[in-house]
């Protein structure tokens, strides 16, 4: 039975399970640091955009390097770098727990992010690498799976976390996690690399790309204590689009571009990525967003609020795994459209939401968005990563995950100069500003997933698999 439980051809699904357990903490991370926020305000005594940059520090830089994982996966060596990043934001995580002051924390989150960008792309390129495309799709599906269990569980173990104990333990609970990971890697987990040909670092396109979007994000931060005319916030926009305008240059004419602008020529590519831009601006700045009305309005607990978000988690979990599947028998244009027509709904279900509402008022729009996330996430995820050669995995991966970080880190400041504009000359309750200016943020967010949904109709098309004529080559001595 143990013999045929690990069989060679049951490897690759132990494979699937080892990258799993770093991509559950990943996940997990999200989640359950929405859901404290509150603590962590009251008992570090931060201001809102100090809490918005708790969240952003880490999506930000999440996102900025996810191209360099995925191209140090593919130069270096997937296991490799899966490792390195586990490693990373395990010791992260327990700084992170150990923190006394927003400074501390928030450069804890940034060192996490690092460890998240390496380790992401390597989780989706490894798949990738290990499954042949027929089976690519439920692969991925069990990917988001495993995605969506994080984030279903997450919301609840945060908020008993932070209720029963301390919110520190929302960090702590990493470090088991992260030390299974790499064992698990280290037994299960096949090197592999792009051999295909000569690569290296791109440096000037990191430090433009980072610092672009470092200049966006803050400029949309810094509006909840700036006008958007002020000199402060004018600057930082101009900042974003010269450095992000030069990145564009860069990638054009660099003999070895960390982003191959090649692989936008395919309209799926293209399109699946911009939807999943669209999906992190959408739906990331309405977590949180979500966690602080729940909390700060209508007076839920952690727990309470932990425990409301787990019906459409829930759903994602059925649902993802399935979606994924049935992808690669219809491809993923309609899914994707229907997903995202669905998240727009949700959205205009959750802007009903006043200071009188309850659990059940939540709840239609909790299912609708489950519902509707599971058939974007997966589909999409597997549109990108069909469309490009498995030589190029590590750097398709990243490019899908670094849209929705991106979008989502982006998505968090729109969202929060939206509530801060409605909030700032406001006279009265400033509960009834917030609940205002909560509302118009999901109106943006409804139209940015509205337009998504059509983008996704228009551009995605039906991937017809092909097994590759050669796989890439293991590394030495893997």
């Amino acid at each position: 039975m143990k013999a045929r439980l690990f069989a060679e051809e049951n490897r690759k699904w132990w494979t699937l399970a080892a990258v799993s357990f770093g991509l559950f903490m990943i996940m997990l991370d999200n989640t359950v640091v929405n859901v404290a926020l509150p603590s962590m305000q009251r008992a570090l005594h931060i201001d809102r955009a100090e809490l918005e940059w708790v969240v952003n520090a880490y999506a930000l830089t999440f996102g900025v390097l996810l191209l360099t994982g995925g191209k140090l996966a593919d130069l270096l060596g997937r296991r490799l770098i899966f490792i390195v990043g586990l490693v990373v934001f395990t010791g992260s995580s327990l700084a992170c727990g150990l923190a006394k002051g927003p400074e501390v924390l928030i450069g804890a989150r940034t060192v996490q992010g690092i460890g998240a960008a390496l380790m992401n792309p390597a989780t989706l390129s490894i798949i990738t690498a290990t499954f042949p495309p027929r089976q690519r799709g439920t692969a991925i599906g069990i990917w988001a799976g495993v995605s969506a269990m994080a984030l279903a569980i997450g919301p609840l173990v945060g908020g008993v976390l932070t209720e029963k104990i301390n919110w520190s333990w929302i960090f702590f609970i990493n470090v088991p996690i992260g030390v299974i990971g790499i064992a698990a890697a280290r037994v299960f987990v096949d090197e592999s690399r792009d051999t295909s040909q000569e690569q290296r670092l791109d440096l000037p396109g990191l430090l433009t790309s980072g610092i672009g979007l470092f200049a966006l994000t803050y400029a949309l931060i810094s509006t909840n204590h700036h006008s958007w005319t002020s000199t402060r916030v004018l600057s930082l926009f101009v900042l974003a689009a010269v450095a992000l305008g030069l990145f564009v240059l860069l990638e054009l004419h660099q003999r070895y571009p960390m982003l191959d602008l090649s692989l936008f020529r395919d309209p799926t590519f293209a399109g699946a990525n911009t939807v999943m831009l669209m999906v992190g601006l959408a739906m990331f700045g309405i977590f949180f967003f979500n966690s602080l009305f729940i909390q700060n309005i209508l007076g839920y607990s952690a727990i309470e609020t932990g425990a409301t978000f787990l019906p459409m988690t829930v759903l994602i979990i059925l649902v993802a795994p399935p979606a994924g599947k049935l992808s690669d028998r219809v491809g993923s244009r309609w899914l994707v459209g229907l997903g995202m027509l669905l998240v727009t709904s949700s959205l205009l279900i959750f802007s009903t939401l006043d200071r009188a509402s309850s659990f059940w008022n939540i709840l239609p729009g909790l299912l609708v968005g489950g519902f509707g996330m599971a058939l974007t996430m997966t589909p999409t995820t597997a549109a990108a990563m069909g469309s490009v050669p498995v030589a190029k995995a590590g750097v398709g991966s990243a490019v899908i995950n670094s849209m929705r970080q991106v979008g989502g880190s982006l998505g968090i400041a729109v969202m929060g100069a939206v509530v801060a504009t409605q909030i700032h000359g406001h006279v009265g309750d400033p509960r009834d500003a917030f609940v205002t200016g909560y509302h118009h943020a999901l109106y943006v967010g409804a139209a940015i997933s509205l337009a998504g949904s059509l983008l996704a109709i228009l551009s995605i098309r039906q991937i017809h698999h092909r097994e590759p004529a050669r796989t890439p080559e293991p590394a030495v001595g893997a």
